[in-house]
Parts: structure tokens; C-alpha cells; sequence
């Protein structure tokens, strides 16, 4: 365990809860239903959206995951924390290093108003590349 996995515990920034089956297929669902909407907003030239979209599907992807440690999250940065703690060796570094990456450009496509046709083009790919490891890594 990370120090810094360890802090998000101590901070309560992650807290244990008992996740039932019913709930990570919930947010499975979801996570499938963002990447067609974020490629219908790409074919749109709506990059902007199509960048949080594609966030979205690989949020809560990560929160099923983290769901089945019987963990919740309390921010997105906490989210990322799990993961690297949690999940590097079912997903590997680059998935989850991609989940930081498209984390910040969602920040910044919402809060910064900065986006991209580059940065949806690879929020998109992100994001089912992220959804097709879990699914095969959880089997819902």
C-alpha cells in the first residue's frame, strides 16, 4: 500500500463500504453508454464533450472497479489513487496512466475551456480501451 493510498484512507478520501453486485453493474452500464454518446459528439466536432464523455465512461469504469475492494471514492483524484494501488496489475500502467491523462484534459475542457480534436480523438480510444480491459479483467 502506497503512503499515499494510505493518506486517501486517513483523509477519509476513500472510505470502506460493502459495494453489492448490483451497483458495479450499474456503473458498468453507464461506462458503456458514454463512449457512444462522446463518438456521436466527435462526429459532431463537439470536442469539448466529447472529451467529458469519454472521461465519464472511464470514471465510472474505475469507480466499478474500485467498488468490487469495497472501496468508494470521495474525488476523482482518489479515484486515480485506488486504481494505481489497486488495479495496476489486472490493468498495467498504461490504462490507468491513461486515466490520469484524460482526467486532466477533462479538468480542462470543463473548467479551462481549453480542448482539442487531438484530445477527444484520444479520450475516445482512452476510454474503450479502458472499458474493454475491465469488462474482460471483472467478467460482469
Amino acid at each position: 500500500m502506497s503512503s499515499e493510498f494510505q493518506r486517501m484512507i486517513e483523509d477519509r478520501r476513500l472510505t470502506r463500504f460493502r459495494a453489492d453486485r448490483n451497483l458495479i453493474l450499474k456503473e458498468m452500464r453507464e461506462a458503456e453508454a458514454d463512449p457512444n454518446e462522446a463518438k456521436d459528439s466527435l462526429r459532431r466536432n463537439k470536442f469539448k464533450w466529447t472529451t467529458i464523455q469519454g472521461y465519464y465512461s472511464m470514471f465510472h469504469v474505475a469507480r466499478a472497479l474500485v467498488y468490487t475492494k469495497n472501496l468508494r471514492e470521495k474525488s476523482h483524484y482518489a479515484l486515480l489513487v485506488a486504481l494505481r494501488d489497486l488495479w495496476v496489475g489486472e490493468l498495467g500502467t498504461k490504462l490507468i496512466e491513461d486515466f490520469g491523462n484524460i482526467m486532466r484534459l477533462r479538468e480542462e475542457a470543463d473548467y479551462g475551456l481549453t480542448f482539442s480534436e487531438a484530445g477527444a480523438i484520444e479520450t475516445v480510444e482512452a476510454a474503450e480501451a479502458f472499458f474493454n480491459r475491465a469488462r474482460a479483467v471483472l467478467k460482469p
